[in-house]
């Protein structure tokens, strides 16, 4: 599918949108960055979540410097995550090759919208216990999920695994997003790693993303360690109703 050539203005916008969103709520971005190729450039839906995996990636680099910094990861909630995310990465890229557009689109929408759910009826917590057998289990069984979503979706699984940490594991919500990123930047690389070989990915594109996120995910990932988590929580959650308002509208026919 011919598509046109991102403008670099256009990049640069998108990127720092992203890099925003990425560093206030622990995301890859693909929330902003897929929507935003759709709609500027017309970019087939496939390459543009090849492109927005690609793009996440230095977005999510320079977000997880900056909470570690902090001290706002949970390294063994992260490795965990992380082992069930790298081989879920790989099923969902290759499921990309396969599944038609329009269930794709469902999946994207259903999922950012039962992560606002999540998040609007998460409660106050206090930090996580210590983590049994069954936990981790369960940590490696939600990291292969989310690793899945991100090849499949290029959402970069962050929607997915900071709600999870919270509501089922109790993660303080900071120390979930910090957590997140950590997880999001070698899931990522792995599927762009796949998207690459299976030309899924506008590089020049992810490069302009990418780079215009950085400086945006460290002033983000700055103001997350001191906004209010239950604001935090309900503006994520009005930013997907509306990503998901915008994607159905990508599933109604075109006038001829």
């Amino acid at each position: 599918t011919k598509t046109d050539t991102v403008a670099p203005w256009h990049g640069l916008l998108v990127g720092a949108g992203a890099g925003l969103l990425s560093g206030l709520f622990g995301i890859g971005g693909g929330i902003v960055i897929v929507p935003a190729l759709l709609a500027l450039v017309s970019m087939d839906r496939k390459l543009a979540h090849g492109t927005s995996l690609a793009a996440t990636l230095p977005v999510a680099a320079a977000s997880l410097v900056t909470y570690a910094i902090g001290g706002n990861v949970d390294w063994p909630v992260a490795a965990c995550l992380a082992g069930g995310a790298i081989c879920g990465a790989v099923a969902g890229t290759q499921l990309l090759q396969i599944i038609p557009k329009r269930p794709l689109t469902m999946i994207f929408v259903a999922v950012i919208l039962l992560t606002a759910v999540r998040l609007v009826l998460a409660d106050d917590v206090m930090g996580r216990e210590t983590l049994s057998l069954l936990g981790i289990v369960a940590l490696v069984a939600i990291g292969f999920v989310t690793g899945t979503l991100s090849g499949l979706l290029g959402i970069g699984g962050g929607v997915i695994m900071v709600p999870a940490m919270v509501v089922l594991f109790g993660e303080i919500p900071v120390v979930a997003k910090g957590t997140s990123v950590a997880v999001i930047v070698p899931s990522s690389l792995v599927g762009t790693i796949r998207n690459r070989h299976h030309r899924n990915a506008d590089l020049r594109a992810a490069v302009i993303i990418g780079v215009a996120g950085i400086v945006s995910a460290v002033i983000g990932s700055l103001i997350a360690d001191s906004i209010d988590d239950t604001v935090s929580n309900v503006m994520f959650a009005v930013l997907l109703t509306v990503v998901a308002a915008l994607q159905l509208r990508t599933l109604r026919p075109r006038a001829i």
